[in-house]
């Protein structure tokens, strides 16, 4: 595992793989693995495990967020290779080498993690190899920063589609920008269609389905590259239609509404991210993962009036949620639809189907 500023640490290969090099994360999940290395909004990032073992309940068909693992790589402590779990249908490496994602194991990923946490989210490679030689460090100097990389693009899907009865209460358009798949299980379940569109869906035909209400969903790669998102997003926070965003798609409303964004040192990651509830008090511990936020505070964010800051983070004092002041319009950084939990936040999903009942 070799960082850009030089510094690398050895490890095993239980598969063989072909060098690969993305931004380095870490996240400090203690379960949850297989939805974490499925989440389309890992895309273009090599993730290092922070708990000590990974693998241990296997892996399965129900426990996914998408139809393949999207992370560049893994790396981990110790990796389990004999699965005790009732409803393990493989073990992690193989089901990782199936789908030719290299991992790296035996590596001291408590060193790395403060590595990162001190010098900041960076690119990486990892290699097979004694040390890392010359070829293997140009490749990770020419390869692409996150800074101003769109990867909504390639997160999306390539055509637009439906679930639910023809005849629910409530019919959603949601934009794919990188969605993991529980958040439309979660809609189902509360009785929506759910119609999901390409990232780049022009506002004319979401309007065109005649939707009671729109979401943004999660996704990866630079906010402020994913441009025509955002011009269309500015069309469509009219009023017209109750709007809820998770993520990227926080990150994009804020945007449209004349805000900004900015990179965070090594972002947030992990199951347990406490974050309050402005209005309220309450402080709801929170699912996350991101590399970038909307610049503000509890004054609200700077260029963009017609929103109010509705929560803060309590580590790091960034923007975790906003709201328009007139309009049904509101959105979160961090992942209310978390399946492996924590289930704080889910009550988002029922603010947001209150909103469709009141419009």
């Amino acid at each position: 595992m070799l960082l850009e500023d030089g510094a690398w640490f050895p490890g095993t290969a239980p598969i063989p793989f072909e060098p690969t090099y993305a931004e380095v994360v870490f996240t400090t999940n203690l379960s949850g693995y297989q939805e974490v290395f499925t989440d389309p909004s890992y895309l273009g990032q090599i993730v290092v495990m922070t708990a000590p073992m990974i693998g241990n309940y296997g892996v399965n068909p129900e426990d996914i967020e998408s139809d393949r693992p999207r992370v560049a790589g893994v790396v981990v402590r110790e990796l389990s290779q004999k699965p005790s779990n009732w409803r393990a249908t493989g073990t992690l490496a193989d089901w990782l080498a199936g789908a030719r994602v290299p991992i790296v194991a035996d590596v001291d990923t408590r060193q790395l993690t403060r590595h990162i946490r001190s010098r900041g989210a960076m690119r990486g490679a990892v290699a097979l190899g004694d040390a890392p030689d010359e070829p293997v460090r140009a490749a990770l100097a020419a390869s692409p920063s996150m800074d101003g990389l769109d990867l909504a693009t390639r997160a999306t899907i390539a055509e637009e589609y439906a679930e639910g009865p023809a005849d629910a209460r409530h019919h959603i358009v949601a934009y794919d920008y990188g969605m993991k798949r529980n958040i439309v299980r979660l809609f189902l379940s509360h009785g929506c269609r759910v119609t999901v569109v390409p990232a780049a869906t022009p506002a004319a035909r979401v309007r065109e389905l005649e939707p009671d209400g729109l979401f943004l969903s999660n996704g990866p790669g630079d906010p402020a590259a994913v441009d025509y998102a955002v011009k269309t997003l500015r069309e469509l926070a009219d009023g017209a239609l109750p709007i809820f965003g998770i993520c990227l798609g926080h990150q994009l409303l804020g945007l449209a509404l004349g805000g900004d964004t900015v990179k965070l040192p090594y972002g947030h990651r992990g199951g347990n991210h406490p974050v309050r509830d402005l209005a309220t008090g309450q402080v709801l511990i929170t699912s996350q993962n991101h590399g970038f936020a909307v610049r503000g505070d509890t004054a609200g964010v700077p260029g963009a009036t017609a929103l109010q800051v509705t929560h803060l983070n309590l580590n790091d004092g960034t923007v975790e949620g906003v709201k328009h002041r007139e309009y049904p319009i509101f959105a979160v950084q961090y992942h209310p639809e978390a399946s492996p939990g924590p289930h704080d936040a889910q009550g988002h999903f029922q603010q947001f189907l209150q909103a469709l009942d009141t419009q």
